[in-house]
């Protein structure tokens, strides 16, 4: 007796190994990115707030218990990436095959990756404001985490076992320039507010979550990416303490430049309503 398959039984369970293998990372990105917002949000809330908050957690999330979960929080996902970077290394070697690289592209274009997302900047950039350091040792992976901001380059690294060492650029593509007041589209690419708002025609104060839908990212291209950008307050709170007279100085100029707009956006509404009369 002959069975005859319609699809190969090794690509089914190919299938549904990396079915399962992509459950994970999604699962273990959701947990990070929670965990990290609810930790931001205490560090950077306004004063009654954070008090609010902070009395929920029944006065526990004092500043020494916030900057250690903040590194358990870079081990947990360092040691996640670690974990999923010898599991495809492993299954492509043993198969013989590419599926593992594959499936990390995969993960790139559906923006799961565990050490590309914006959250690892904002929580290192949380932990060096803590700490008041450039660079801090990870315990739990035997790794090191570090910023250098100087004219030549502008980069937050981490640096983890098997040689694996990985840059996140702090400069805006558009201005070419520190990030200032940056944020984070949801493609992952930064951008200063200024910068981001001017490619996606709309104006500083009405910030981004104005931009079509059809807008898109100006470096990836990929469409509706303003709605769910994130803006990096720790990451603008760091170079507000490591560039003091840079930052003073666009904060300057950027008021200037959204009081411009928004006077002669509100010359053409005046315009307009005139005109209908």
């Amino acid at each position: 007796m002959f069975f005859l398959f319609s699809e190969d039984p090794r690509t089914i369970c190919d299938q549904q190994f990396f079915s399962e293998l992509m459950k994970e990372a999604s699962d273990v990105v959701g947990y990070f990115s929670s965990r990290v917002k609810h930790l931001l949000h205490l560090h950077i809330s306004p004063g009654l707030h954070r008090y609010v908050l902070r009395l929920g957690q029944c006065f526990r999330s004092d500043r020494q218990t916030l900057t250690q979960e903040g590194r358990i929080l870079i081990e947990y996902i360092a040691m996640n990436a670690i974990a999923m970077r010898k599991i495809l290394k492993k299954y492509d070697k043993v198969h013989s095959s590419v599926n593992g690289e594959n499936f990390k592209s995969r993960m790139h274009a559906e923006h799961i990756e565990l050490l590309h997302s914006p959250w690892i900047i904002e929580l290192g950039a949380f932990y060096l404001n803590s700490t008041e350091l450039d660079s801090c040792e990870l315990d739990g992976v035997y790794g090191h985490f570090s910023c250098h901001l100087n004219m030549n380059k502008d980069v937050m690294t981490l640096i983890l076992p098997d040689s694996i060492k990985l840059e996140y650029a702090l400069t805006c593509a558009i201005c070419l320039d520190f990030v200032f007041n940056p944020y984070a589209l949801s493609c992952g690419h930064i951008f200063c507010k200024s910068c981001a708002c001017s490619a996606a025609s709309v104006m500083n104060f009405q910030g981004l979550k104005a931009a079509s839908p059809e807008s898109k990212c100006p470096i990836c291209r990929e469409v509706g990416v303003y709605s769910k950008a994130v803006r990096m307050l720790e990451l603008d709170l760091l170079m507000k303490r490591r560039c003091k007279d840079y930052w003073r100085e666009r904060l300057a100029s950027e008021r200037v430049e959204t009081l411009k707009q928004s006077k002669e956006y509100w010359n053409l509404q005046s315009t307009y309503a005139i005109g209908l009369l």
